[in-house]
């Protein structure tokens, strides 16, 4: 997945009248300003009133559903010919603001912005990003994401997710 293919699918779910926040490795990328490191997938979320437009316009650029084995529900992968992958995360609040189906994120975990290429993003906020970053043992990948978030916002990394950890350094 390059910057050019999360911009044309952020842009066109955008124009398709789909709010979708970007989370995951390309909102790192997004909060401290440049791409980390080569992503395999893009991660959104999206508010389950969206769901069927997002479909909609996701049909129509040719995904299709892609086999996860943690598959549910609200929380599923879709790909294309092109060999790009969106692991999408479906949730759904009530009129207060209380969680009441899919992914559980809290409100104030979906109020972030950043620019990509040059589009302005909606995504998770860094304070968030790196709470969920450091919340589960860490691949790799996680590391540099967390590393990098920690640099540009001051945030403290947890031994569990100090540089080279898992990686033998």
């Amino acid at each position: 997945m390059e910057i050019a293919d999360v911009v044309e699918i952020i842009g066109g779910l955008c124009e398709a009248g789909v709010k979708a926040w970007v989370d995951g490795g390309w909102c790192v990328d997004a909060l401290v300003g440049h791409e980390l490191r080569e992503h395999g997938d893009l991660d959104i979320a999206v508010s389950r009133p969206d769901e069927n437009a997002m479909w909609d316009w996701l049909t129509a650029q040719g995904f299709t559903d892609h086999p996860s084995p943690d598959k549910s529900a609200w929380n599923y992968v879709v790909g294309d010919d092109k060999g790009r992958l969106i692991d999408i995360h479906v949730f759904e609040c009530d009129g207060e603001g209380k969680h009441i189906y899919g992914v559980e994120y809290p409100r104030e975990s979906l109020t972030g912005h950043a620019t990509l290429g040059d589009l302005e993003i909606h995504c998770i906020p860094p304070e968030w990003m790196f709470r969920f970053k450091t919340s589960y043992t860490p691949a790799p990948k996680d590391l540099i994401d967390v590393q990098a978030l920690a640099e540009k916002y001051g945030y403290e990394i947890p031994v569990t997710h100090s540089k080279g950890r898992n990686n033998g350094e």
